[in-house]
């Protein structure tokens, strides 16, 4: 082979074999620990949107930052969220123990079903943050927080 065809060759052998083995390194399933992280983060976002959303309809309304923190919540809720409770993630620790109890991989038709109830709860919160209605708002926000209730209410250890 000539060395201009070399040369040539030579980077492109290189950015083929980095490129197939970062391929197979993000095909790897994360380490239990690394989703447990995952959905606490996911979770401390929820909350901490939520209560931007309580103090909102609780005290002085701001309509752009309802919509903000709904939206995002709503988002969140359709990422998949359940995709991080797989077995072996039943225990563990993430940023602190896992609160998750053993129900949540044993009945998995339930945790979906409560997921799906607290996924249209959100969307509609972002719909009815829209508009505005401080009152719609703080009703469809109670709806979310029992959404979120009956999946803690099953599937959470009490701290």
């Amino acid at each position: 082979m000539n060395k201009r065809l070399k040369n040539f060759l030579a980077p492109i052998l290189a950015v083929s074999v980095l490129a197939a083995s970062g391929y197979a390194l993000a095909q790897q399933a994360p380490k239990p620990e690394t989703l447990i992280k995952w959905r606490q983060s996911v979770f401390q976002v929820i909350a901490w949107n939520s209560g931007r959303i309580k103090a909102n309809v609780d005290g002085q309304y701001n309509k752009e930052e309802v919509i903000k923190a709904a939206n995002t919540i709503a988002a969140l809720s359709k990422s998949g969220l359940g995709s991080l409770f797989v077995p072996g993630t039943e225990q563990g620790k993430g940023w602190h123990d896992t609160a998750a109890k053993a129900e949540v991989f044993k009945d998995t038709a339930h945790f979906d079903e409560l997921g799906a109830a607290f996924s249209k709860e959100a969307v509609e919160l972002a719909s009815v943050a829209a508009n505005g209605d401080q009152a719609a708002v703080k009703a469809q926000f109670g709806k979310l927080g029992r959404s979120c209730k009956a999946c803690h209410d099953d599937f959470k250890s009490k701290d």
